[in-house]
């Protein structure tokens, strides 16, 4: 009898995402950051109020939701990570994959230096309950915050804690890791923004912030505030790194993207409305300038939580708010070097994530470093943290979010992008399938590069 010949050992099956609650939790805990606390209340406060959300609107549906459809619809049709997806579709001998590496690169510079920031937010949340920040003099918020970013030792030890922390969950998987983390996460931030919130309206004078921020003053909306908007609306929405393609690859063959995708648009603009109503009516209250700048978070905030009843249980919970959404975007980011180095490269997931880890903690340590030890190493007059921002930022994802569109629009074509979008022709709605084709191939495009050419500074 002739003995049958062993089968061929099974590839284990993909991990993914295994409900809709946990692909909207997932994909909107990438879009949601710092950037939601932080940058878009004071680019908010900067630009004029509630005349700079109407165009940050209209710029978010005209550049950031196509490119974010277009990433999530090519990795889900792949099923692959951000560089095998393109290496896949794109036509044969055509170098499409480098959009695919450039995410990459963009995501590891990015996670270099704003895992640092999010290691001054971790640190704030003991700082905060111990008192140290609370007070209401701002020469000594400042002497508080620059005590702890030009301390070498402190601020590798934070980072460190971070990256273990965010490598932790990446390595437990993405059902099982990312899925669940970010599912117990996003709804924990609703509730403590809606709490400080609440907190921030019952303050005497709040409605000066409420007024500031949803009354318009058209007179303030220049070329330079479109401009702004613009780019806010590119960068907050974790777009042009490869976090969307490489997530949709872990969508359902069902899910909706169209619909995901403006979903998630909407509940970040809502988590960014939460914060403005968090922030600026304290702000307003005790006199503080809503146009603070990036020193809004971590000089301004604790200074006006200080004038409050309670302000220290609200300081620590805005600063654990603020580490939730940093905690969310950096599951995201990791993610895409991850995955290429498991998935092309052919490396367990534990491997590429302790060596992602390792590389990180190394390049990461010079922009920690960048305000002590290595202040003086610059170039083109940037240090450590300011040349990776400026590169990821301003080259490498406005790049990656142009060359998206183009291979999407005139490479893959309507046909191609018409079936995957409407799952086979079972979502099919040809008016909003014309409408976002349009936009894809002439608009987004060109409003992407006008906000890569003002970030270099070419007008």
């Amino acid at each position: 009898m002739t003995q049958a010949a062993p089968s061929a050992v099974a590839k284990p099956a993909r991990d993914g995402f295994t409900s809709s609650f946990g692909v909207l939790a997932a994909t909107l805990g990438s879009a949601v950051g710092l950037g939601n606390i932080w940058k878009f209340p004071y680019l908010t406060g900067a630009n004029g109020g509630a005349g700079f959300l109407l165009v940050y609107l209209v710029a978010t549906l005209l550049v950031a939701l196509p490119v974010m459809i277009s990433e999530i619809m090519l990795g889900r049709r792949a099923k692959a990570d951000a560089v095998t997806t393109l290496v896949r579709l794109a036509p044969r001998r055509q170098p499409w994959w480098l959009i695919g590496a450039f995410g990459v690169l963009a995501a590891f510079l990015i996670l270099a230096f704003y895992s640092e920031v999010a290691a001054w937010v971790f640190a704030y949340i003991f700082k905060a309950a111990a008192g140290d920040i609370l007070t209401t003099d701002p020469a000594q918020a400042s002497q508080s915050f620059a005590s702890l970013v030009s301390d070498p030792v402190a601020s590798l030890a934070w980072q460190w804690v971070v990256l273990l922390l965010i490598g932790g969950i990446i390595l437990m998987g993405v059902s099982k890791g990312i899925e669940a983390v970010t599912k117990k996460l996003m709804p924990l931030l609703f509730v403590l923004l809606i709490v400080i919130g609440v907190r921030s309206l019952t303050l005497p004078g709040a409605s000066a912030g409420l007024e500031f921020l949803f009354a318009p003053d058209f007179s303030r909306i220049t070329p330079a505030v479109v401009l702004t908007a613009m780019g806010l609306a590119f960068f907050k929405l974790s777009i042009g790194m490869g976090t969307m393609m490489t997530y949709g690859s872990y969508f359902r063959a069902d899910e909706n993207v169209p619909a995901t995708a403006l979903r998630v648009m909407s509940a970040d603009l809502f988590v960014s409305m939460l914060a403005g109503v968090a922030i600026f009516p304290a702000v307003f209250a005790f006199g503080f300038k809503p146009e603070a700048g990036p020193s809004l978070l971590f000089i301004t905030i604790p200074a006006v939580f200080a004038n409050m009843p309670f302000g220290q249980l609200f300081l620590v919970l805005f600063f654990v708010l603020a580490a939730i959404a940093a905690t969310g975007a950096m599951l995201s980011i990791l993610e895409v070097p991850v995955s290429v180095m498991s998935e092309r490269l052919g490396v367990s997931r534990k491997k590429a994530v302790v060596v992602n880890l390792a590389l990180l903690a190394a390049i990461g340590s010079v922009c920690a470093l960048s305000n002590s030890l290595t202040a003086h190493w610059t170039l083109f007059g940037l240090n450590a943290f300011d040349l990776f921002d400026y590169v990821s930022s301003n080259i490498l994802m406005p790049v990656g979010g142009i060359g998206l569109t183009v291979f999407v629009a005139w490479v893959w074509g309507r046909p191609r992008f018409e079936e995957a979008l409407s799952n086979g022709g079972r979502l099919a709605n040809r008016g909003v399938l014309d409408v976002l084709f349009f936009v894809t191939r002439w608009v987004t495009p060109l409003l992407i590069l006008a906000v890569m050419l003002k970030g270099l500074g070419a007008f």
